[in-house]
């Protein structure tokens, strides 16, 4: 099978999922038609890796797709295009009560296949294949949420979120959706305004993380493949990064077998910065993908 007839597969798989959730219409959602996005932000204005040259998704270099909130609670999904870009938004619907998600690859796969969204009431939901189920109550204690993949090499990705205290915590997802007892991670995780990441930054096969300090600092934590300490000592990237007010990482954008990082600035421009596979330089220049993502409450 080639590079383009499985990626055209992968898409096919991620749209019908996205409508399929945008048809549930449930008290929590609303739907809407599938809508291209003939306003709003551009496509995309650069591009990365060839499609002949796209590598298969890999649990350490995933394929997960952009979603957009809108202050209304409709929600976009943008696809990736293989080319380091991603293609028009598609799968609209309405999340009133939406706060934050957490996209996921539940069977560690290489794609995305659902989403935990945290509600306002505290509710924590777990979307897939079209159904929304569930999971547990009292996540309105915590202000950042996201799942890097499996941090101790479990089957099933891990979740990590960050209280209202400053701690993170490690929670082991099950083949259900379900959530083990939570772990604690370390105290003092306040001191970051921006904390993400999707798969291995550093070459190493691990998932890693990113935070941002106050003073627009970013630092890597790499991990270590022991769920007891997931993280070694944090390493600086750069700084500067105040100018965005957005990262989030989506995995491998252009298909070269490394994670990246996508930033939007205070303009609404959406920045890529592809990964390098190296833990003294993670990511080279950045490359404009698009714009008018300043619309958007919340991007994941």
């Amino acid at each position: 099978m080639t590079q383009i007839s499985r990626r055209a597969r992968a898409l096919t798989r991620l749209v019908t999922s996205a409508i399929a959730v945008a048809l549930v219409g449930t008290g929590t959602g609303t739907a809407l038609a599938d809508a291209p996005a003939t306003t709003g932000p551009a496509k995309n204005v650069a591009r990365g890796a060839t499609a002949a040259g796209q590598r298969k998704p890999t649990p350490a270099a995933p394929s997960f797709f952009l979603s957009g909130i809108l202050p209304s609670g409709q929600m976009y999904v943008y696809m990736q295009d293989g080319k380091g870009g991603f293609d028009d938004r598609s799968g609209a619907y309405v999340w009133p009560h939406f706060r934050y998600g957490a996209s996921v690859d539940p069977d560690l796969t290489g794609y995305q296949d659902g989403a935990y969204h945290v509600m306002d009431d505290g509710t924590l939901n777990l979307w897939r294949s079209g159904t929304l189920k569930k999971v547990a109550a009292g996540w309105g204690e915590y202000n950042v949420v996201f799942s890097p993949g499996t941090l101790g090499g479990a089957k099933h990705p891990d979740l990590l979120a960050r209280d209202k205290q400053g701690v993170l915590w490690r929670f082991q997802t099950r083949a259900d959706g379900t959530l083990a007892p939570h772990v604690k991670v370390g105290p003092g995780w306040d001191q970051f305004t921006q904390i993400t990441g999707q798969g291995d930054l550093t070459g190493d096969g691990r998932p890693d993380i990113l935070a941002r300090d106050k003073q627009g600092v970013l630092w890597l934590y790499k991990g270590t493949g022991d769920p007891r300490k997931p993280f070694a000592s944090r390493v600086k990237v750069g700084s500067g990064w105040n100018q965005f007010n957005k990262l989030v990482a989506t995995g491998d954008v252009d298909g070269d077998g490394h994670s990246d990082l996508l930033a939007r600035d205070l303009q609404g421009n959406l920045w890529l910065f592809r990964g390098t596979g190296r833990t003294a330089a993670p990511f080279r220049s950045q490359v404009k993908i698009g714009t008018g993502f300043n619309q958007y409450r919340d991007l994941f």
